[in-house]
């Protein structure tokens, strides 16, 4: 997700980061509620846009760093496993689910993890996740059989990493609003460093230690981390007055979300892929453990670096515009400098470079998901959409490693890994292609309550001067049809129809060639 990177919100995930990292939602003050209550909304509710903000972005930072972080160092354990026969009898097949699944468990107990916030509050919540976490990197020192690892380094580890992340990812936005972004981008990085960090370390530790004092180590390290990030961290979630959502139905008859959730399929399937893919690669190619190892760190570091600034352009250029650009971007990046690497004479020095801009790129998913879901669905259903996308991305996640692993030309001496490359590369592509589909939809919604909007000034500069002309006599009164709730229910009525009327095909294509901050 390895990242959670990058998702984020304080609904269920499975919150960044990217957001993947996110925004959480709050309610607006209506122009009628700041006339009749003034004070209604006391000054000390407004984030205070830094201050202790900034020891929660740190800490946010090294909780990604020691859950989504290590989660990355899965690939410098399989590519262990496929050179070693450590776990008799057991299957390329299997060692790949078994990174698939931490990520999917992850995905799949954040509505559980939301409603542990709920009910007993952020701490309890982290606190649960370091629990989860600590026991799967140490059971997983003892395991000897295969459904010992995929039950410890898989399962149990996702539900740690879960828990964790729904429990961190929200709280960034309740302290910040014009540096919200940067401050979510810099939490981002963090899934990036620890990639870079427990990549080289776990190779150390494996070449000099062993694999299962490798596992304590990274359950030790990791337990104090959190721990004391967890009691430093601090939640608004009174003062904002927080809510988690629950799954909205809704949502899926609107077609727009739909092409988000093909987005997310596609981005996981090629994100996994040159995820764990890369170390075991390297190793193929004729690279050294070690060499593989750095490869990953590298790959990590990408992250880490690309992260902060695609959160930064995207508010700039546009986060539909650079979420649809950078998604197909990285599919061309890996045709064009991954499967060449065995072709030149130095592939340690072409795959360095692919891992440090095909990094940067690989996780743009996580880095935008949460300010494009806000596009989408608009701030106040990010929460349930965001949990769809989560539960809804576990199938990718789970199979995307086992498939480019099973796609391999076993019987090939050179290009073993060609047909897993392709794959990775299509995927990211064609989310890149989905996404500018979503692009054109949202250029038509713009203009259609653009125009809408001008047609309501028009009548209602109409009505008022009818009911001035009206009730010239009474000094004073003033005319506001329907009040707050009525004004509020025909701006949700103006954006379902803009909504709708922004599918006419035969201005998409149009709109999609547009040139356009969306």
């Amino acid at each position: 997700m390895s990242e959670k990177e990058q998702i984020h919100t304080a609904a269920p995930l499975p919150a960044n980061s990217s957001a993947a990292q996110s925004h959480s939602p709050q309610s607006p003050v209506s122009s009628n509620d700041d006339i009749e209550r003034p004070s209604a909304k006391p000054e000390e509710d407004q984030p205070p846009n830094g201050g202790y903000g900034w020891v929660c972005v740190a800490c946010c930072f090294w909780i990604n760093g020691s859950t989504w972080g290590i989660n990355s160092t899965y690939a410098v354990f399989l590519a262990y496993y496929l050179s070693h026969n450590y776990f008799p009898n057991t299957s390329a097949l299997a060692y790949a689910f078994i990174g698939g699944l931490s990520i999917s468990m992850a995905m799949l107990v954040a509505p559980l993890a939301t409603k542990c916030t709920s009910t007993f509050g952020t701490k309890v919540t982290l606190h649960v996740g370091i629990f989860f976490e600590t026991l799967s990197l140490i059971g997983a020192s003892f395991a000897t059989e295969k459904y010992q690892l995929i039950l410890a380094q898989g399962a149990c580890f996702g539900l740690g990493m879960g828990f964790l992340f729904v429990g961190s990812v929200g709280i960034i936005p309740q302290w910040f609003t014009t540096k919200r972004s940067i401050a979510n981008a810099v939490a981002a990085a963090g899934s990036g460093c620890g990639g870079l960090i427990w990549s080289l370390s776990t190779q150390a530790m494996i070449d000099n230690l062993g694999l299962p004092w490798a596992f304590r180590i990274l359950g030790i390290l990791s337990f104090t981390i959190n721990l004391i990030c967890s009691n430093i961290l601090r939640d608004r979630n009174a003062q904002v007055g927080a809510r988690n959502k629950s799954l909205d139905w809704s949502l899926m008859k609107r077609p727009e979300f739909w092409l988000v959730q093909a987005w997310s399929w596609f981005s996981m399937l090629g994100y996994v892929t040159v995820l764990f893919s890369l170390p075991s690669y390297a190793r193929q190619i004729g690279l050294s453990a070690q060499q593989g190892s750095i490869i990953g760190a590298i790959f990590n570091l990408g992250q880490m670096l690309g992260r902060p600034c695609i959160g930064l352009a995207s508010d700039r250029f546009g986060r539909i515009n650079l979420a649809a650009f950078l998604t197909a971007l990285c599919g061309v990046f890996c045709l064009v400098f991954w499967i060449p690497a065995e072709l030149v004479g130095s592939p340690m020095g072409l795959l360095t470079f692919f891992s440090v801009v095909g990094g940067a790129l690989a996780g743009t998913f996580w880095t935008t998901i949460a300010p494009v879901g806000a596009e989408v669905v608009g701030i106040r259903d990010l929460g349930s959409a965001l949990s769809w996308t989560w539960l809804i991305m576990v199938p990718p996640v789970t199979c995307a490693e086992a498939i480019a692993l099973e796609i391999r030309r076993f019987e090939a001496v050179d290009f073993v890994y060609v047909n897993a490359q392709v794959f990775c590369a299509v995927s990211y592509i064609a989310g890149g292609l989905v996404m500018w589909v979503l692009r054109g939809w949202k250029i038509g919604e713009v203009e259609e309550m653009e125009r809408l909007k001008d047609r309501e000034e028009r009548q209602r500069a109409q009505q008022s001067s009818a009911l001035k002309m009206q009730h010239a006599d009474e000094k004073g009164r003033t005319y506001n049809p329907g009040g707050a709730e009525g004004a509020m229910l025909a701006r949700e009525v103006s954006a379902i129809s803009a909504r709708k009327k922004a599918w006419n095909l035969r201005d998409l294509l149009r709109r999609m060639m547009k040139v356009q901050i969306v």
